[in-house]
């Protein structure tokens, strides 16, 4: 019965969360606040968006956006007015400049180290069994080997 109650309350959880609905006099307003809140960053969630967090100050940032989109400001000012109040950190594609260069190149070196690693390790595991495969036995001992393996296949 516990079991059966504690499901129901989480499964309940999502029914306390904020639903916000905001009036557009155009649909290209509505749209553009869509595409904000999918692609600003929480400044106090982990990885959220504005559209997926229910923390107080998602709300606020998308109200805020709201009054910056009635107000008629253009996508660049919107996206500095954003930059400016919480950092690059509410973008989740910060430009490239020097503070963002090694978030833009480290996963391509790491792809390239990674390939370079692999690769190593193939030739090396190839190397290995090409030197297992040659005969370094003299020809008494190849002879002896081939007694060994008849005497055990005739078991």
């Amino acid at each position: 019965m516990r079991a059966l109650l504690f499901v129901l309350c989480w499964w309940l959880l999502p029914a306390h969360a904020v639903i916000e609905t905001y009036q557009f006099a155009d649909p290209s307003l509505r749209e553009r606040y869509n595409q904000f809140v999918e692609e600003l960053r929480c400044p106090k969630c982990q990885n959220q968006n504005l559209s997926g967090s229910n923390s107080e100050i998602s709300a606020d940032l998308r109200r805020e956006l709201h009054r910056l989109l009635h107000e008629g400001k253009s996508d660049t000012e919107i996206v500095d007015y954003m930059v400016a109040r919480y950092g690059e950190f509410v973008l989740y594609k910060p430009p490239l400049n020097k503070q963002t260069f090694l978030l833009w190149i480290a996963p391509g070196v790491l792809l390239i180290i990674g390939i370079a690693v692999v690769l190593v390790i193939t030739v090396k595991q190839r190397q290995k069994k090409a030197e297992l495969k040659q005969d370094n036995l003299s020809p008494e001992e190849q002879k002896a080997l081939k007694q060994l393996l008849k005497e055990s296949a005739d078991d």
